[in-house]
C-alpha cells in the first residue's frame, strides 16, 4: 500500500481532503475484497430505507440507521485486524486464531446490538 507520509505534516483542508480519500480507499478495498462488508452493504441499501419508512420517530429511525452502521464499523476493525494477522505469517498460530476469533466475536455482539435496537424501536 502506498501510504503518503507527507499528508501527516498536511493541515487544515488538505489533511482532512487526504484523511477522506484514504478512508474512502479503505472502503472500496473492504467491498471488493471482504464478502462479509459486501453482505452488510447491500443489507444497509436495504434497512436505512427501510428504518425511515418503518420509524415513527426521528429518533427512532437515527437509531436504526446508526446500528447498521456500527455493524459495518466493527465489520471494518475486525478486517483491519484480520488483515494485520494474515501479514504476520501464513502459519497457525493460537493467538492469531484467538483474535480472529475475538474480532469476529465482536462482529456478532454488533449484530445482536442491532437486532436489539430495531426489535426496541419497532415495539
Amino acid at each position: 500500500m502506498d501510504f503518503d507520509k507527507s499528508a501527516l505534516k498536511q493541515r487544515g483542508l488538505m489533511r482532512f481532503w487526504l484523511a477522506t480519500k484514504y478512508s474512502w480507499k479503505g472502503a472500496k478495498a473492504a467491498y471488493r475484497e471482504e464478502p462479509a462488508f459486501q453482505y452488510e452493504v447491500h443489507a444497509a441499501v436495504v434497512l436505512v430505507p427501510l428504518a425511515i419508512w418503518l420509524a415513527e420517530s426521528f429518533a427512532g429511525a437515527t437509531v436504526m440507521i446508526a446500528s447498521v452502521l456500527f455493524v459495518m464499523l466493527v465489520e471494518l476493525i475486525n478486517s483491519a485486524l484480520e488483515a494485520v494477522v494474515d501479514r504476520i505469517g501464513p502459519e497457525r498460530h493460537e493467538l492469531s486464531g484467538r483474535a480472529k476469533d475475538l474480532g469476529s466475536a465482536a462482529v456478532f455482539l454488533a449484530i445482536c446490538i442491532a437486532i436489539l435496537v430495531w426489535t426496541a424501536v419497532l415495539i
